[in-house]
């Protein structure tokens, strides 16, 4: 979350190991909800910053689970929609599985429709 707030977009792809994948299970028609590949994930998030502005992230909570490769966070994201100054919010819940100190799987759930209306046919994911 600290690299996503300084927008450190290389910092936050290392996370992931070569063969992750980032699952986006309510992605709406026409956006991926599927990207293999630490190449593809640097392709698919480097630019984020220029498309959503994160300032804050609130409202955290994690969550262990039964197993311990697996965790669970939820939180909301807040900041501006670059390209209308828009203030953008969102809740979050993301699946992590990590392995040797890696993210090898990042389930992304957000509200498709809120993402919608914030920013219209851009960027619709965390």
């Amino acid at each position: 979350m600290d690299l996503l707030l300084a927008k450190d977009m290389a910092g936050f792809i290392a996370l992931f190991a070569d063969d992750a994948v980032l699952e986006l299970p309510f992605a709406p028609a026409g956006q991926p909800d599927r990207v293999a590949g630490r190449a593809a994930l640097h392709d698919y998030l480097i630019d984020y910053p220029q498309l959503l502005d994160v300032r804050e992230i609130t409202d955290v909570t994690v969550h262990e689970t039964a197993d311990p490769t697996v965790v669970v966070a939820e939180f909301t994201a807040s900041g501006v929609v670059v390209a209308t100054g828009r203030p953008y919010q969102l809740r979050y819940i993301a699946v992590l599985t990590i392995r040797d100190g890696r993210i090898v799987r990042y389930r992304d759930y957000w509200n498709p429709q809120a993402a919608q209306e914030l920013l219209g046919e851009g960027l619709l994911h965390s």
